[in-house]
């Protein structure tokens, strides 16, 4: 086996790898994204101890332990462009030996676990709930980079959404992965669950007209009518698709999880979506101590 050369896998001066500027003993197996790098050490004050911090550009990483748990938070900026760099440099710090550039005959399996803000597509998804994504559905074009196969009831979504929206004419190749079941059967109480469409941005991508015009003006409605069986979109934000695509080839169980601070139906906006962040870190660190 070859090994992977330095313009592809770059490691930094101190034996880290390039963006997240992290060595693999200074990772943890669960992990916490958070697209706000000011997040960070929202999430990190109430763990019990953090043994380890660093930040390179926005990418800030806290490890440490809540109880004899130990896990790290790290910061992904926003977009499905960063979660590109962070999950494959995450998945390369447990899975490539960074001395030799050779990947691990054993490979790990991390959990990544999102917690984030995104808008609700149901009015009845109300401004400061809480949604668990059982699926994340891209329209950024990430996993269209690389190989991957939708298993049979992904392929059947897809089909469906593609038929109901049309969006792929015009706009891109949509893409679906589902939640790590394992995980997301502790996310019930106190969630709504329900497909995450993913966006490649936040204005047009999502709808918003402020001075230019859209090429979709009905994306909002094409979005909420959407049904299949018993599923339906209920949110979309700029990242779970992404992290949902690449943990799936890449072997990790991920789940995103995030707190409503706009519905786009009733256009209301949260009063306090700061409180509803923090509520949803607490209650999330509280699952995951226990597992």
């Amino acid at each position: 086996m070859q090994a992977i050369a330095e313009s592809e896998l770059i490691i930094n001066s101190r034996g880290a790898i390039y963006h997240l500027d992290l060595r693999p003993e200074e990772l943890a197996d669960t992990i916490f994204t958070v697209g706000d790098p000011d997040r960070v050490s929202t999430v990190s004050k109430h763990f019990d101890a953090i043994e380890f911090r660093t930040q390179h550009r926005e990418f800030v990483t806290h490890t440490g332990y809540i109880g004899k748990k130990r896990v790290t938070v790290v910061s992904t900026g926003i977009g499905t462009d960063n979660i590109d760099i962070v999950l494959n440099e995450l998945d390369a710090l447990v899975n490539i030996d960074l001395s030799t550039r050779l990947p691990k005959t054993v490979l790990k399996h991390l959990t990544i676990i999102r917690m984030g803000t995104s808008g609700s597509l149901q009015a009845d998804v109300p401004v400061d709930s809480f949604v668990a994504s059982t699926h994340g559905l891209g329209i950024d074009n990430l996993l269209n980079f690389y190989r991957h196969e939708e298993n049979e009831e992904e392929a059947a979504l897809l089909q469906s959404f593609a038929t109901q929206t049309q969006l792929h004419h015009r706009l891109a190749h949509p893409y679906i992965c589902g939640a790590s079941a394992s995980l997301l059967r502790h996310f019930v109480d106190g969630f709504t669950s329900g497909i995450t469409v993913t966006c490649p941005g936040f204005y047009g991508p999502q709808g918003r007209v402020l001075r230019l015009g859209l090429s979709q003006p009905d994306l909002i409605d094409k979005l909420t009518s959407f049904s299949y069986g018993a599923h339906r979109i209920t949110n979309f934000e700029m990242e779970t698709a992404g992290i949902y695509g690449l943990g799936k080839i890449l072997g990790h169980h991920c789940l995103s999880l995030s707190a409503i601070v706009a519905n786009r139906v009733r256009k209301d906006f949260s009063k306090d979506g700061n409180a509803a962040v923090e509520k949803l870190i607490r209650q999330t660190l509280d699952i995951v101590a226990s597992l």
